[in-house]
């Protein structure tokens, strides 16, 4: 039996075997060759499709231009003050990921985080609750904020700027009133200030190094026995491994810096920061959710084209609800940690870190467009933005340029993006 297959070169029309098309594809459980991959890649950002990659671009750059300039740069010490300090940019910029996938925009997410630490440090110190507690009632405020604003976006269809914003300079009156004006209330819990201040045992960043890779490998071959199953073709084998390896390698510079002494003072300081691990189980949750759920797959439909999403029978107003309801939980995530850091909160909290996250998201590669990106795009961003941060901070140069630098790589990102969709003709829904 033969089937008609087109040719790229012309308009003729070849023929080919459906037992040969058998072997090629499925027979091979392979999409190709490593190489063939490889130049798929390359053929997909010469087309406009370059996801994280200008961000990464930038964020090396960025890393060897302040090594040059200054040599504290690279030390443990400052290599630790950097995850702490991405930390919570990182888990606004992951949260944020979540509406920018459906278009939307969320300006209260910053003030949301504020109000939640507000209402958990209240609950702690002044109302005597026991810290867990707190914290679920922290989250269940958050996500209150986030299922009114889905409300009145999708069902109501008021513009989520314009209902963003109004709670935005609304929120900010809530937090006049819980916390009082000039009012700041010290984090008391050590659980909670030891998430940015402490760090765990040698061996245990080890262990986490062993379970990330772990993980990682299992979860590609879960993805590879789906795919056979389902009669879908595997990329090689090899990708998998190189994955792996990279990031078995990658992580494990970063345990090793982390793990020797950065003290400058008699007392030893060593180990991996809680908030590392904390953060990569938040990644791998949310990854989860967007690349292997129903509500991912919607999510980005919905993103790419509503109206084509209801068509093909998705609740495209129950996800853009839970995509806000995601978006503030979290946000609170952020407040924790920006709490944890600070070791305090006070009415202005979460204010002005907004923007910021949004522009974490888009320098990483998520589209302001809708329906493409990955919360990993968030966090290259995060780091990318903290970089500056540090960077310029260690260089003593004013905040004035720090402003400026970080919105001249924001409209650089936005403009790559549009450039971007253009050329691959706007039908990316995802990188």
């Amino acid at each position: 039996m033969t089937i008609p297959v087109k040719t790229d070169s012309s308009s003729r029309i070849t023929t080919t075997t459906t037992s040969n098309l058998a072997v090629t594809l499925i027979g091979t459980g392979q999409e190709g060759s490593v190489r063939d991959q490889f130049s798929g890649y390359i053929s997909r950002v010469r087309g406009g499709d370059m996801g994280s990659l200008p961000a990464l671009g930038g964020f090396f750059v960025l890393s060897i231009l302040f090594a040059n300039l200054n040599p504290y740069f690279l030390t443990t010490l400052n290599l630790a003050n950097l995850f702490q300090q991405a930390g919570t940019l990182m888990m606004l910029s992951m949260a944020l990921v979540f509406v920018i996938l459906i278009a939307e925009i969320d300006l209260s997410a910053g003030v949301t985080s504020g109000v939640a630490a507000g209402v958990f440090v209240l609950l702690v110190n002044t109302y005597k609750f026991e810290w867990v507690a707190a914290l679920v009632i922290s989250f269940v405020v958050g996500v209150s904020i986030g299922s009114l604003i889905g409300f009145f976006v999708a069902k109501i269809g008021v513009p989520s700027f314009v209902v963003t914003l109004g709670l935005f300079l609304g929120l900010q009156g809530l937090q006049l009133v819980l916390l009082g004006e000039g009012g700041l209330y010290r984090v008391e819990t050590p659980q909670i200030l030891s998430i940015m201040n402490d760090s765990m045992d040698p061996w245990a960043g080890w262990l986490m190094l062993a379970i990330v890779v772990l993980v990682s490998f299992g979860m590609g071959m879960w993805d590879r026995a789906r795919r056979t199953k389902a009669g879908v073709t595997n990329r090689p084998m090899a990708l998998l491994w190189i994955k792996v390896g990279a990031i078995a390698v990658g992580l494990g510079v970063v345990v090793f810096l982390l793990n020797l002494n950065r003290s400058v003072s008699v007392k030893a300081i060593m180990g991996v920061p809680y908030v590392i691990p904390i953060s990569l189980v938040i990644l791998f949750i949310g990854t989860f959710i967007l690349d292997r759920t129903r509500f991912g797959r919607h999510l980005y439909a919905v993103g790419g084209n509503p109206e084509a999403a209801r068509r093909a029978g998705i609740k495209v107003t129950q996800v853009r609800v839970l995509a806000f309801m995601a978006c503030s939980f979290l946000a609170v995530v952020s407040g924790i940690f920006d709490a944890s850091r600070i070791g305090s909160v006070d009415a202005g909290s979460g204010k002005t870190l907004v923007l910021s996250g949004v522009a974490a998201a888009v320098v990483g590669g998520v589209s302001l467009f809708g329906g493409r990106g990955r919360l990993s795009n968030a966090v290259i961003g995060a780091f990318v933005i903290a970089v500056i941060d540090n960077g310029l901070g260690l260089l003593g140069l004013p905040s004035g340029v720090n402003y400026l630098v970080t919105g001249g790589v924001l409209v650089l990102a936005a403009t790559v993006d549009a450039i971007s969709r253009k050329r691959a003709g706007g039908g990316q829904l995802r990188t």
